[in-house]
């Protein structure tokens, strides 16, 4: 199991499962018009995704510019999620 945190496998595992929920609450909002539009659910979601690329870089001894560029990324994705629920 250390192994798994070591390596940042951990982190790939999380990502897939991410990934499988955001595809069945697409659609599921495909399919009965009910739940989160697909636009506002891949914004919220796509800002943790990159906080847990941040946590692998991390995880794995990866340059800190790697790092700093997922936070980036999470920072902007995040706005963008406050953006969207502001309107």
């Amino acid at each position: 199991m250390s192994e798994l945190f070591a390596s940042g496998h951990i982190v790939d595992l999380i990502i897939v499962f991410t990934a499988i929920e955001v595809t069945a609450l697409v659609a599921y909002r495909h399919r009965t018009g009910r739940g989160l539009p697909s636009g506002d659910l891949i914004s919220t979601l796509l800002s943790g995704i990159c906080l847990m690329l941040a946590l692998r870089c991390a995880l794995t001894g990866l340059w800190w510019g790697w790092i700093g560029l997922c936070l980036g990324l999470a920072l902007v994705a995040h706005l963008n999620d406050l953006a969207r629920r502001w309107r």
